[in-house]
């Protein structure tokens, strides 16, 4: 499994793909390390048809999100509004009388945490 720099929630713009998600900006719903994939608010939105079934639900038309490849996305820093790429600086930090490590995000552009 790996490990990758974006997280659920953050906001990410896509950077490369199809000229209608190309440039988007969204929060990002969830990522699966397994297939290396994120699924983003508004971008990739596909349209799939469903049909009503004998519990009484309605079909129709559904629009939901697509997952995209997380190389097609970058973080996008908070202070400029742009994509930046994500580093990490560790601090020490005390808790509970104790000195623990704790890495923190950082904003490659601009070095603040993100």
């Amino acid at each position: 499994m790996a490990k990758f720099k974006i997280k659920t929630g953050d906001l990410v713009q896509v950077i490369s793909g199809s000229k209608q998600n190309k440039g988007k900006q969204g929060k990002v719903l969830h990522v699966n390390t397994e297939t290396s994939r994120v699924v983003v608010e508004g971008v990739n939105v596909v349209t799939k048809h469903k049909r009503a079934n004998a519990q009484g639900e309605a079909g129709g038309i559904v629009k939901t999100e697509a997952p995209i490849h997380i190389s097609n996305v970058m973080l996008v820093d908070p202070e400029t509004g742009k994509p930046t790429r994500v580093g990490y600086r560790t601090e020490t930090v005390e808790r509970d009388g104790k000195q623990k490590t704790v890495r923190v995000r950082v904003s490659k552009s601009t070095g603040k945490d993100l």
